[in-house]
């Protein structure tokens, strides 16, 4: 007979402390830690393209982009890192930390064959209990394919994708617009399914 070991519990003071000196970021979830899985080169190359374009745009606004930065989101107890945020105003930490922020307006995922379902369904429901967030843009890693929600003002998410090489995103929540060439730069498809 098999016996499974009970996974040990961790507190929420004890994730944190682990993170700090942690090699690998790890998500927590109520109690949980999970060690987050390595990303490609391309999915890399994409945050990177995207936050350096964010970062720019956003110079000299009331806004600020951020990359690798965990998120707290007390509804659910959960810490998570996504690829991209943008905080609009002022920047909302837990309480005593300049590690863990509470109000991004705008969050960017880079899809991973791991992670893509999850990023899709449980994620998103988490992000929207965070009264500030507004938009969420979902970014395949494989082709020219980006699918974006935005919460309307009675509190509804609309959705819209954009599809091809030559298409512009445009990231509502802070008017900035980026061209899918841009966000795939240095980015080779391996079946490649360009315009």
């Amino acid at each position: 007979m098999l016996v499974q070991s009970k996974q040990k519990i961790y507190t929420l003071d004890e994730y944190r402390e682990l993170e700090e000196t942690a090699e690998f970021r790890n998500e927590y979830r109520d109690g949980e830690i999970v060690e987050m899985t390595g990303g490609t080169i391309d999915h890399s190359q994409i945050i990177g393209n995207i936050y350096a374009c964010l970062k720019s745009a956003l110079r000299g606004k009331n806004a600020r982009a951020f990359s690798e930065l965990r998120l707290w989101i007390p509804r659910y107890r959960r810490g998570t890192y996504p690829d991209v945020m943008v905080v609009e105003g002022e920047l909302v930490c837990t309480e005593g930390r300049k590690d863990e922020i509470l109000n991004p307006v705008l969050i960017v995922e880079v899809l991973s064959k791991s992670t893509k379902d999850f990023d899709r369904e449980d994620k998103f429901r988490f992000y929207r209990s965070i009264p500030e967030f507004r938009e969420y843009l979902l970014v395949n890693q494989s082709e020219f394919l980006v699918a974006q929600y935005i919460k309307t003002e009675s509190n509804d998410w609309l959705f819209r994708e954009y599809e091809g090489e030559s298409a512009i995103v445009s990231f509502a929540s802070v008017e900035v617009e980026m061209s899918m060439s841009d966000i795939y730069e240095l980015v080779v498809f391996e079946n490649s399914m360009v315009d």
